[in-house]
């Protein structure tokens, strides 16, 4: 056997040192690279498809609604007091006012921030620091007992025979005067729900300036007190279906056309309930609601059995109010010029002016705003002058029953 030097000088005992194997894969870098995507991508996939989350990730808003009494859920929703029809089987919705004594809480929870706000809707609260939110109003005083019906919600007006609230609440005013002058009629809406504001509009204006409460805020029965005692007429506004709802949301219990008529009529109970002394109703919002026929009609019957007048803010002009309330022989009045739409001096001022020539070209003009400080200050000063000039400032009321009699 042949040796070579390597093989003499080696150590006795150790073996020749073997060359060491790369160990090579079955795939190169980019191969798994690919495959790893590959992967990443059909899990996403699946995720997008199986998932039913539509908004993909987006910040949203979560509505938990809690309630006392599971059962309550199976009652059908009634008709409600006074009502021509009966109940069928069951109506009540998922967003349905529950019954009194089962109280709503409705948990918003904002997306990007995760602040929660808890609001008590309806019913008699179980919990004692729920009871002045969720107890049906108490009565407010100065209310006539005989025009005043109980319903599941609270007490909502009635006619009794010949006695009806649109009579009985409505604001004092020389009506003979009325009628052989030009009147103006000015109507403060989307009160109750921040009392600084209301109590400016109850305080600041005149007496024949009419204020329209939401039925929202605290306490809204409480500033329609304070009102009606410094000799306003009060009307209550109803939340009406827009047509951008409901990305344009007028608040809980708004009147829907897809609701169906039972539905639409034991909300509009709820908003009857919440305050007393109105003279009539008023549209809050609702220009896709007041212009459907089906949906409104139904409104204005049970407004016009109950003895109220309606007034239609003259936001939408495809509204059918004023025909269903000619067919009902009810009192009624419809806005002509919205004063604060632009909210300056100036333009409020213009609007004024607009409004008094109307007066004086028709007879009537009556004028829509809302309790912006400015408005308060530009309409007040506006009103303590018109009378110098032969224009007649009335409540609604009194504008209603002239146009009715004209």
């Amino acid at each position: 056997m042949t040796e070579t030097a390597d093989d003499l000088s080696a150590p006795l005992g150790q073996d020749k040192p073997r060359r060491k194997r790369r160990l090579r894969l079955p795939f190169t870098a980019m191969q798994l690279l690919a495959v790893l995507l590959g992967l990443f991508l059909i899990t996403f996939a699946g995720f997008a498809i199986f998932n039913k989350d539509p908004l993909g990730g987006e910040p949203m808003t979560r509505i938990a609604i809690n309630a006392t009494d599971k059962a309550a859920d199976q009652k059908p929703a009634a008709a409600g007091p006074g009502s021509d029809t009966k109940p069928e089987g069951k109506h009540e919705t998922k967003d349905a006012p529950k019954q009194a004594g089962e109280p709503k809480t409705v948990t918003m929870i904002d997306g990007s921030t995760g602040a929660r706000h808890d609001v008590v809707i309806g019913g008699e609260a179980t919990d004692k620091g729920d009871a002045a939110a969720s107890a049906p109003p108490p009565v407010m005083a100065g209310t006539d007992q005989k025009l005043l019906e109980k319903s599941r919600y609270g007490m909502i007006p009635v006619a009794a025979g010949d006695l009806k609230p649109f009579n009985v609440y409505a604001a004092d005013a020389d009506r003979a005067k009325a009628a052989k002058m030009p009147v103006v009629a000015i109507v403060i809406g989307g009160l109750g729900v921040g009392a600084a504001k209301t109590n400016d509009a109850i305080m600041k204006l005149p007496p024949a300036v009419t204020l329209a409460f939401t039925p929202y805020g605290s306490d809204p029965g409480k500033l329609a007190e304070r009102a009606r005692a410094q000799r306003h007429e009060i009307f209550l506004q109803i939340p009406m279906e827009p047509y951008d709802f409901p990305d344009n949301d007028p608040g809980p219990q708004t009147l829907l056309t897809s609701l169906s008529a039972d539905q639409n009529m034991d909300r509009l109970y709820w908003h009857l309930s919440r305050m007393q002394g109105y003279a009539g109703l008023a549209n809050f919002m609702g220009a896709r609601f007041i212009a459907t026929e089906p949906a409104m009609q139904p409104i204005i019957r049970e407004a016009a059995k109950r003895g109220l007048g309606f007034f239609d803010d003259g936001s939408s002009p495809r509204s059918i109010a004023s025909l269903a309330a000619a067919n009902q022989s009810m009192p009624f009045g419809k806005g002509d010029i919205a004063i604060d739409v632009v909210p300056t001096p100036t333009e409020i001022d213009r609007a004024l002016n607009k409004l008094e020539s109307t007066a004086r070209e028709r007879g009537i003009a009556i004028g829509t705003a809302s309790a912006l400080p400015v408005s308060i200050e530009r309409i007040g000063a506006w009103t303590k002058t018109l009378a110098d000039r032969g224009v007649l400032l009335v409540p609604l009321t009194t504008a209603m029953l002239k146009s009715k009699s004209s």
